[in-house]
């Protein structure tokens, strides 16, 4: 028979985190008994201890972790919680593995509403639970009032490299093909229009998602793939930039071939925003040989999130690693690092 820690349940539609919550005694236990064990129910969490054990397969391990601050907490097409464990599950499937298991560090604000957090913590659970990555362990920490901004999430994943993937940013080739599985730019400008309370003739929201499945399919078509990274803050332009130094090549796009939804390229002209610089959450760029491309293409638009799957450009021989496009105009311009913070708090 079950023994309640506390003889009255949590008030979850009016309720409010206090300092007891995070101080190790009868309130944290209840919190965590009947928020975060109540949603992120399994085995492994269930046996109660500080950590959790498991067996791994044969392989080559990754681990990764991300601190999530996005403000707002919940945006169009997602929120802190789902977001938290996309994320995650993307930095791990970006090596070619197989993600595991994931870890969630909660850090919360006195008086953050406990109807709030049960819906966060819901949609960690959701979103872990679709993905087939359990969390698996973690930890809760309060701060007092005016100290946070209602929570940050820290998610640490696991998983496994198969035998013969060897995916990493020093390993794009000149002649290798540039491709990314669908539009870019949605999770920033979706984040930025809630916060700022825009509206726009077409609704946008997130692209976050998690992707490991879309790579698994892509290293089944083309096991060769060199490089593998999500495109997030600082968006594709970073990400190309971040290669072309790890790899010591240059890259050159194709403006034309880079596909961008018609709402967000709106909203960036009217924001003053270039797409290239905007986040993403569900977006993954590989370079592969060219003779892998076209196959690899056709994995990719072959599953769910990868129907707007392109060749957007290739790698070229430039020991200064710049990255440039070919504009719609027919010139070239260079794609820079951002300077700055475009957008902050995106993630």
């Amino acid at each position: 028979m079950n023994r309640r820690i506390s003889p009255r349940p949590l008030d979850l539609e009016r309720g409010r985190i206090d300092l007891s919550h995070g101080a190790g005694g009868r309130a944290m236990a209840q919190l965590i008994e009947e928020l975060f064990e109540a949603h992120f129910d399994n085995p492994l969490l269930a046996r109660h201890n500080d950590q959790a054990c498991f067996e791994v397969g044969a392989g080559r391990m990754v681990i990764t972790t991300d601190g999530f601050v996005i403000s707002p907490l919940f945006f169009p097409g997602g929120d802190i919680g789902s977001l938290a464990v996309h994320g995650t599950i993307n930095d791990v499937a970006m090596a070619g593995a197989r993600p595991l298991y994931l870890a969630c560090g909660m850090i919360l604000e006195e008086g953050f509403p406990l109807a709030d957090l049960r819906a966060i913590v819901a949609s960690m659970a959701g979103a872990a639970k679709s993905a087939g990555v359990p969390i698996v362990t973690g930890d809760t920490k309060v701060v007092e009032r005016g100290k946070g901004d209602g929570v940050f999430i820290t998610t640490t994943g696991v998983g496994v490299v198969p035998a013969g993937v060897d995916i990493a940013s020093d390993r794009a080739q000149p002649g290798d093909a540039v491709l990314i599985n669908g539009s870019i730019g949605d999770h920033g400008t979706a984040v930025l229009s809630k916060r700022e309370n825009l509206s726009f003739e077409t609704e946008i929201l997130s692209d976050s998602a998690a992707l490991h499945g879309l790579v698994a399919a892509m290293l089944a078509a083309a096991p060769g793939i060199h490089a593998m990274r999500d495109p997030t803050r600082g968006g594709l332009a970073a990400l190309l930039n971040e290669i072309a130094r790890e790899s010591r090549v240059g890259i050159m796009i194709d403006e034309g071939a880079i596909p961008i939804a018609v709402a967000v390229r709106g909203a960036c002209e009217l924001l003053g925003l270039d797409p290239l610089y905007v986040a993403n959450e569900g977006k993954l760029v590989a370079f592969c040989a060219a003779a892998e491309a076209v196959r690899l293409l056709e994995a990719m638009r072959a599953h769910p999130l990868g129907r707007r799957a392109s060749i957007i450009g290739k790698v070229v021989d430039d020991a200064d690693g710049y990255v440039q496009m070919r504009t719609s105009f027919g010139g070239t311009r260079i794609v820079d690092w951002l300077a700055g913070e475009q957008l902050p708090r995106i993630c």
